[in-house]
């Protein structure tokens, strides 16, 4: 089983990357599939007790992505993908999880400010969308690799 919950992980995470990139929406359909698939595979991996402690940290999770976007700091659906992928760990994982997907925000933000760069003369205006750092991909990389590395 693990290897079929880290491949649905992978598919979610990857569809939620490419409409990051390039459309800037993680639509709710694509959160909330990727969260219910979370908790059927937390129940058949581990019995009917388990789906509770991964409902737990996407719901923490959920609270603080939903006051961060209040405070202006991160999208909303950002938060609410970043969510659905806490699904898929129990609430012991939570740290790993923000961990990783950190790692890899700051690989994808330094990426992106030097893509910006190089790509000067197809520049964004600063309120538009595509000037912003499509930080579903950093979601997506870190949930994934976390899946991989710490099932």
């Amino acid at each position: 089983m693990p290897i079929v919950a880290t491949s649905l992980l992978a598919l979610c995470a990857l569809a939620g990357a490419w409409l990051d990139m390039v459309s800037r929406r993680l639509p709710n359909w694509l959160c909330l599939m990727t969260a219910l698939a979370g908790l059927a595979a937390a129940f058949v991996d581990g019995g009917a007790a388990a789906p509770l402690s991964h409902a737990m940290h996407a719901s923490i999770a959920l609270m603080v992505g939903m006051v961060l976007f209040r405070l202006g700091w991160i999208g909303g659906g950002d938060a609410k993908f970043y969510a659905a992928c806490a699904v898929w760990f129990p609430l012991a994982s939570a740290l790993y999880l923000l961990g990783a997907v950190s790692l890899a925000g700051l690989a994808v933000i330094a990426l992106w400010f030097g893509w910006r760069q190089l790509a000067r003369a197809g520049q964004s205006k600063p309120g538009d969308a595509f000037a912003m750092v499509p930080y579903g991909v950093a979601v997506a990389i870190g949930a994934v690799a976390l899946k991989v590395w710490h099932p």
